[in-house]
C-alpha cells in the first residue's frame, strides 16, 4: 500500500538556508521580514466573532459540527475525551525537543525527500520570506529519529508519542462519522472506513511546531497562509494565542486558546467528499515578542490507495460531481507542485451556490454510535 512517505519522496523539497538560532536574534534579519500588509491584513478584532465550539457530548453535536463547517470549515471541541495530562506531556515533550542546541537538532534533521523529522515547514518553499518557527513531523514510529535526539531517554518520548496518536487516531474517528453523519452519509455508504466502520488502515502525521518569541512581531510570519490537504486535522495549541482563520467577508479571525479544547479543520479531502458544501479554508500563524507559542497538529486522511470523491449521496441533478476523484497521495502530489491552488486542479465543474442544502436532501437524525 502507498504511504505518506511514498508521495513525499516523489515530491522534494530543498530548503537550503541554514536553520538559526532563533533565540540568538536580537533583530529580525532581512530573509525573514514580510511586508506588514501580508501580517496584518483585515485582521478581525470583534471579539463576539469566535469560531464555533462543540461539545462532543451532545446528542446533537454532528448537527453544530455540520453548521461550523459549511460557515468556518473550523471548530473547536469540549468533551473530546483526550486526558488534560496526555497534553501536557505532549507539550512537554515538544518543548524538550525544541529547547536542544540548534546542532543537536539538526541531527534529526528531515532529508529534501523526507517525511519525518527536524526542520522548516515544508511549504517554505512557496514563498520569498522565511516563517519564524521550526517543526518536527512524525509519521509511524519516532523512535529512530529520537534515539538521536535523546540516547538515554528516548522511550520516554516515544512513549507519549505513541500514547498521544492512539488517542487521536480514536477522536479523528468519531470526528469522521459525525462530520458523515452532518452530511447524511451512514457507516453502509462508506466502504472505506471498514466492516466495523473504525477507518483501520486510515494515514497520519503528527506535526510539532514551535513558534519563538520575535523581535518584530508584525514584520514577521510564523506559518503561511494554507490549507490542509488532510481529511480533517487535529490542532492543540498551548495557551499562546496565534493560530487565524481566514472567513469571507470578515478577513483573518484570531482562533483563541480556550482551556480543554481542541481545534478541528476541514482539510481539502473532506472539501471533496463533501462536493465542496464544507470548505477547506486558509489559516495561519502568528507570532509575539514575548511568549513561546507550541501546538500540534494530527493531520488525519484515508488509506493512501483510497480514491475520494464527493459522495454519491451529496451529487444530484442540481449539483453535479465538482472535483475528480483521487487517491491522497495523488493530491499530495498536486498540492506540493501547485500548493493552494491543488484543489482547482481536481476541480471539474464549478460550483453554482444555492442550489444545493445536505439537509433538505438526508435525513438529519443518521446515527453515529
Amino acid at each position: 500500500m502507498p504511504s505518506l512517505s511514498d508521495a513525499f519522496r516523489s515530491h522534494p523539497v530543498f530548503l537550503h538556508q541554514k536553520h538559526p538560532d532563533f533565540t540568538s536574534l536580537q533583530e529580525l534579519p532581512d530573509s525573514y521580514a514580510w511586508s506588514s500588509s501580508a501580517t496584518a491584513d483585515s485582521l478581525r478584532h470583534d471579539a463576539a466573532v469566535r469560531v464555533p465550539v462543540v461539545d462532543l457530548d451532545d446528542p446533537n453535536a454532528f448537527s453544530f459540527i455540520g453548521r461550523a463547517c459549511k460557515s468556518w470549515g473550523f471548530f473547536q471541541v469540549v468533551n473530546h475525551g483526550i486526558p488534560s495530562a496526555l497534553l501536557r506531556d505532549i507539550e512537554v515533550a515538544g518543548k524538550a525537543l525544541f529547547s536542544l542546541p540548534p546542532a543537536h537538532k539538526l541531527r534529526a534533521a528531515r532529508s529534501p525527500d523526507g517525511v519525518s523529522g527536524y526542520g522548516r515547514a515544508r511549504i517554505s518553499s512557496f514563498f520569498p520570506k522565511l516563517m519564524w518557527s521550526e517543526g518536527f513531523t512524525i509519521v509511524g514510529s519516532p523512535l529512530h529519529h529520537f534515539r538521536q535526539l535523546w540516547p538515554d531517554d528516548y522511550t520516554k518520548y516515544c512513549d507519549i508519542v505513541e500514547r498521544y496518536e492512539e488517542a487521536m487516531k480514536n477522536l479523528a474517528g468519531k470526528l469522521m462519522w459525525l462530520l458523515m453523519a452532518s452530511l447524511g452519509i451512514s457507516k453502509g455508504d462508506l466502504q472505506w472506513a471498514g466492516p466495523r466502520g473504525d477507518f483501520n488502515g486510515a494515514s497520519a502525521a503528527l506535526q510539532l511546531n514551535s513558534y519563538p518569541t520575535c523581535p518584530d512581531p508584525d514584520r514577521a510570519m510564523g506559518l503561511a497562509a494554507h490549507t490542509d490537504s488532510t481529511l480533517l486535522t487535529i490542532l492543540h495549541q498551548n495557551n499562546i494565542s496565534g493560530l487565524q482563520v481566514f472567513r469571507e467577508g470578515m478577513g483573518w479571525v484570531t482562533v483563541p486558546p480556550l482551556p480543554g479544547t481542541l481545534v478541528v479543520n476541514v482539510g481539502d479531502l473532506l472539501h471533496i467528499l463533501s462536493n465542496g458544501l464544507y470548505p477547506s479554508v486558509l489559516h495561519r500563524a502568528v507570532v509575539n515578542r514575548t511568549w513561546q507559542r507550541f501546538s500540534v497538529a494530527y493531520l488525519y486522511g484515508p488509506p493512501g490507495n483510497v480514491t475520494i470523491s464527493p459522495h454519491a449521496k451529496l451529487v444530484g441533478p442540481s449539483r453535479p460531481a465538482l472535483y475528480r476523484p483521487v487517491t491522497w497521495n495523488e493530491y499530495l502530489g498536486t498540492k506540493a507542485k501547485h500548493f493552494n491552488e491543488a484543489l482547482s486542479r481536481v476541480e471539474v465543474c464549478a460550483p453554482k451556490s444555492g442550489l444545493f442544502d445536505v439537509n433538505e436532501t438526508h435525513n438529519s437524525s443518521v446515527q453515529v454510535g
